[in-house]
Order: structure tokens, then sequence, then C-alpha cells
């Protein structure tokens, strides 16, 4: 019995990671991130993830999103202020402390 195959294509957001390597996104698969040591690997990568993320879907009964075509995305900085008794409380927290407040 000859098996048929469905083509699914995806847009995928390669970024160099700080601690060196890849990450990569897919916009139109929420979650869906993945990291490798090299551009080549991170690719082979997110096919990886992407095959499991739709056989996931299709398991559950949901269909498979569409692609989300990003033509030119915009890099900015957006800058984000806290309160020092905010942040302080948030790294104490995160550390398993209290910071009293």
């Amino acid at each position: 019995m000859k098996r048929t195959t469905k083509q699914y294509n995806f847009t995928v957001i390669f970024e160099p990671a700080e601690e060196g390597g890849y990450v990569a996104i897919c916009p139109a698969l929420p979650g869906l991130v993945t990291e490798g040591d090299t551009l080549r690997e991170t690719r082979a990568m997110a096919r990886d993830a992407i095959r499991g993320y739709v056989e996931s879907v299709l398991k559950d009964g949901r269909t498979v999103p569409r692609d989300r075509k990003i033509a030119k995305p915009v890099k900015e900085v957006v800058n984000v202020s806290l309160c020092r008794h905010v942040a302080a409380s948030c790294i104490a927290e995160a550390k398993g402390g209290s910071t009293g407040a």
C-alpha cells in the first residue's frame, strides 16, 4: 500500500543566541521554540519540533494552524520600568526567599 504525505510549510525565525548557537520560533505555532548549536542543527530541530507539534494537533482532532507570513519583521527596543521594590520582590521570589514586602 502506497503512503501519501501532506506537506506543511511554516515560516521560522532564526535568531543568534547570546550563549552561542541559534534560537528558532515559528509564529504560527504558539509556544514552539527550539535551539541548536549551528544554523543547520537549528533548522533540523525546528523541523522536528514542527512535525511533533502538527502530529499533536492532528491527534487532538484540531485544525493545523495556517502559516503566518512575516514580510518585514520590525525589530525595536521596548523599555519597561518596574518599581525597585517590585523588582526586588520578584527576584527574591525566584530565589525562593522573601523581601518582607
